[in-house]
C-alpha cells in the first residue's frame, strides 16, 4: 500500500444490483416537500466521538425516519444513542504509530469497514448508501460499486487541507489524492456550504453532481424557551450574559471574550460557556489570571435536550472566529432562538445571515473589531432584540432545519434512485 495505490480497487460482485446509469441531474428546490415512496438508506460513517459531529449525525438520521424512511446505520460502534462528550477517540493509536503509518492504517481501514456495509446491505436490501466523508475513508466507495447502489456524499470540511494546516499529515499528497477521488467517485456530493462546494468542483467534480445542504436545528429549538431557570441554576439572574454553545478547541478563539470583558467598563457582565473541549483548560486559567473566574461559568457537555434552555439564557450569542468553510451548527442555534450574534464576515457566514440586520459582523483578524461588535451589543438592549429577531425570522424563512434537510436528501435521492 502506498501513495500510488488505485483507490478503485474493488470491483463489483457479480450478480449484485445493477447500478442505475448516472444522468444528469437538476437538483429539485430545497422547498421540495411531495412525500416519495419510503427508501431505506444504509447510512455509512467513521465517526467514535460524541460531539457535534455525532449531533449531526443523529439530526439527520433522526429527520430522514420521522419521514418515514429506514435508515441502516453502519458506524464503527453499535450506533446506540450515546451521551455527549468532548472526549475524543482513537488517539491512542496515532500516538502510537508514525505518521505515515497511521494514515496508511486509515486508508487499510476502509477494507473492513467497507465488509461491514456489505455485510449490513445484505439483509435490508438498501435503496442507496449516504456516507458523512471522512479523509482516507473509502469503504462508501467500494460498497457502492460492490453493491451497484448510487452513493450520496456529505462533504463538511476539506479535510486534506484542514488536517495539513492544523492537526499534521505525513502524506499530504496521498491524503489529497484520496480525497479527490472520493468526491470524484459519489453521485452526488453534499457540501455544507457554498464555500465549501469551491473545493468540491476544485477536486474535478462536476456541477451536476454538487448539492449545497447548510447545517440545521432541530424543531425544538424554535419553542419559546423560558430563560429563567438556567438563569437561575446558575446565578445568573441580574447579568448581561454573553454566551458560547458548543465543543470548544483553541481555533474558535473563545479568548477573545475573556480579553474583551477583561478591559470592558460592564461589572454585570457574565460569560456563560455551554460545554466543554480542549480548549477549556486554558480558557479556565486565562479566566483565573484576568480576574475573571467569577465572571464565567463553563457548564460541561449539555445533552441535546438541555442545549436549547440554555441558549436561550444568552443574551449575546459568540462565533468569535471560523473556518472558511464550516456551517457552524451553533450559529443555527443561535438564530433559531432570536439571539444577538456576533460572528466573523466571511463568505460562509454570509450564505447564512445579512451583517448589520441578522447579526454583527466583524474582521476575523482584528481583536478590536470583535470587541466593538460586542460592545454595541452590551450598550444596546433593543438593537440585541431587533436583530435577535431578525436572524430568528430568516432562519424560519430559508427553513435551516433538520426536517427540511432530510426532506432534501430525500427528494435527491429519490431522483437519484428513481423511486
Amino acid at each position: 500500500m502506498g501513495a500510488k495505490a488505485d483507490f478503485r480497487m474493488v470491483r463489483p460482485l457479480s450478480g449484485s444490483v445493477k447500478k442505475r446509469p448516472r444522468s444528469k441531474r437538476v437538483f429539485p428546490p430545497r422547498a421540495h416537500r411531495s412525500k416519495t415512496f419510503a427508501m431505506r438508506f444504509l447510512y455509512s460513517h467513521r465517526t467514535r466521538s460524541a460531539d457535534g459531529q455525532y449531533v449531526h449525525i443523529r439530526a439527520l438520521t433522526d429527520a430522514l425516519s420521522a419521514r418515514g424512511h429506514d435508515v441502516i446505520m453502519a458506524g464503527p460502534d453499535k450506533d446506540a444513542p450515546k451521551r455527549l462528550s468532548a472526549e475524543t477517540g482513537g488517539l491512542a493509536l496515532k500516538r502510537m504509530l508514525p505518521g505515515a503509518f497511521y494514515e496508511y492504517a486509515e486508508y487499510g481501514y476502509s477494507l473492513p469497514a467497507m465488509a461491514r456495509l456489505v455485510a449490513r446491505a445484505r439483509p435490508h436490501a438498501p435503496d442507496l448508501i449516504y456516507e458523512r466523508y471522512n479523509l482516507f475513508y473509502h469503504a462508501g466507495v467500494w460498497a457502492a460499486r460492490r453493491l451497484g447502489l448510487p452513493l450520496i456524499l456529505e462533504v463538511n470540511a476539506p479535510l486534506a487541507e484542514e488536517r495539513a494546516r492544523y492537526g499534521g499529515l505525513a502524506l499530504p499528497a496521498f491524503a489529497q489524492k484520496s480525497e479527490n477521488a472520493i468526491w470524484r467517485a459519489a453521485d452526488v456530493v453534499l457540501p455544507v456550504t457554498n464555500a465549501l462546494a469551491e473545493n468540491v468542483r476544485a477536486a474535478g467534480v462536476s456541477e451536476d453532481r454538487i448539492a449545497v445542504i447548510q447545517n440545521g436545528v432541530e424543531e425544538a429549538f424554535l419553542r419559546d424557551h423560558d430563560p429563567g431557570p438556567i438563569r437561575a441554576r446558575y446565578g445568573l439572574e441580574s447579568q448581561t450574559i454573553i454566551g458560547f454553545a458548543g465543543f470548544v478547541r483553541d481555533w474558535h478563539r473563545v479568548d477573545r471574550v475573556l480579553h474583551y470583558m477583561a478591559g470592558a467598563e460592564a461589572p454585570n457582565l457574565h460569560f456563560l460557556l455551554v460545554g466543554d473541549g480542549p480548549a477549556r483548560a486554558d480558557l479556565e486559567s486565562l479566566a483565573r489570571r484576568q480576574g475573571l473566574a467569577d465572571r464565567m461559568t463553563v457548564t460541561g457537555a449539555v445533552q441535546r435536550a438541555d442545549m436549547a434552555a440554555h441558549i436561550a439564557a444568552f443574551d449575546i450569542a459568540v462565533q468569535p472566529a471560523v473556518t472558511p468553510y464550516a456551517s457552524p451548527l451553533k450559529l443555527f442555534e443561535y438564530m433559531a432562538l432570536g439571539k444577538a450574534i456576533v460572528a466573523p464576515k466571511s463568505a460562509n457566514i454570509d450564505e447564512v445571515v445579512a451583517g448589520g440586520e441578522e447579526a454583527l459582523l466583524f474582521d476575523m483578524s482584528e481583536d478590536e473589531a470583535f470587541n466593538a461588535a460586542l460592545q454595541r451589543f452590551v450598550d444596546d438592549e433593543e438593537l440585541r432584540r431587533r436583530i435577535g429577531l431578525a436572524a430568528r425570522d430568516r432562519l424560519v424563512r430559508d427553513d435551516r432545519t433538520w426536517s427540511a434537510n432530510a426532506a432534501y436528501v430525500e427528494a435527491i435521492a429519490a431522483k437519484l434512485t428513481g423511486i
